[in-house]
């Protein structure tokens, strides 16, 4: 697919001719330097932004062929989001944040698979709390939860850690991992930092609008190494692990 804003003198290409596949129960990171589309394309991927050429799919669904309720409940039902921002609502408690998606759609959740999703991000005791009386990571363990609670196809990050600490930011992670191997989630997250890339599957890298490389079996060290060698690559604000915040891949 192709993302064009702009026309004349101010036309941008932000995707060029950009073909991608994310597998079921994968974790996916998506690495460039700043402006070289990785925003754009999750919204595209996600629906929240249409392409100016070519599809996006989700599963067997051409989500084009959609008009915006239909667009609508695609994203409520099969498509959870993880944001850098909680975007909690501060007069609900945890569990009513964690409900809410099914409660606007007049559902009664899962209790079984809520009750598992809840144990997995260790929120059993916090339930009744507001988020100003939780901690940033365990608002942000709320936002998983809220993700996945409604078992969708696909869950998208936006920097789900950008507004956390090592530690906490490391908790996250491993939770979206667990998610992939104990419910066969399928995550795609969008990351500057070759810490977190290191919990995915596969890391993709684009540069310019375009799809230059991909890693599997990632590690903060390699990933490091590519963005350095990436047209506008700037290494300089891309940690090292932390002690206790060492991705699965590192050794």
């Amino acid at each position: 697919m192709t993302k064009v804003y702009g026309s004349g003198d101010t036309r941008v290409v932000a995707l060029d001719r950009v073909s991608i596949a994310f597998r079921e129960a994968e974790f996916t990171a998506i690495m460039g330097p700043s402006g070289c589309g990785k925003s754009t394309l999750m919204h595209c991927a996600a629906g929240l932004d249409s392409p100016t050429s070519g599809s996006v799919r989700v599963g067997t669904t051409e989500l084009s062929t959609l008009g915006d309720r239909q667009l609508t409940q695609l994203r409520r039902d099969r498509i959870g989001f993880v944001f850098q921002a909680f975007n909690l609502l501060p007069t609900l408690t945890a569990l009513e944040n964690i409900t809410l998606p099914t409660a606007i759609a007049g559902r009664r959740p899962d209790r079984q698979w809520l009750d598992h999703v809840i144990s997995m991000v260790g929120l059993t005791e916090r339930l009744g709390h507001r988020p100003a009386q939780l901690s940033g990571g365990q608002q942000q363990r709320v936002a998983v939860a809220r993700a996945l609670a409604s078992r969708p196809a696909i869950v998208f990050g936006d920097e789900p850690t950008g507004n956390l600490d090592s530690r906490a930011g490391a908790e996250v992670l491993g939770f979206l991992r667990d998610s992939v191997r104990e419910l066969g989630q399928t995550v795609v997250m969008v990351t500057h930092d070759p810490v977190a890339a290191g919990y995915a599957d596969r890391v993709v890298f684009l540069s310019d609008g375009r799809l230059v490389d991909e890693m599997t079996r990632p590690t903060p060290g390699r990933v490091l190494d590519l963005m350095r060698r990436l047209p506008g690559g700037n290494p300089d604000h891309c940690a090292e692990p932390a002690s206790g915040a060492r991705p699965p891949h590192a050794g």
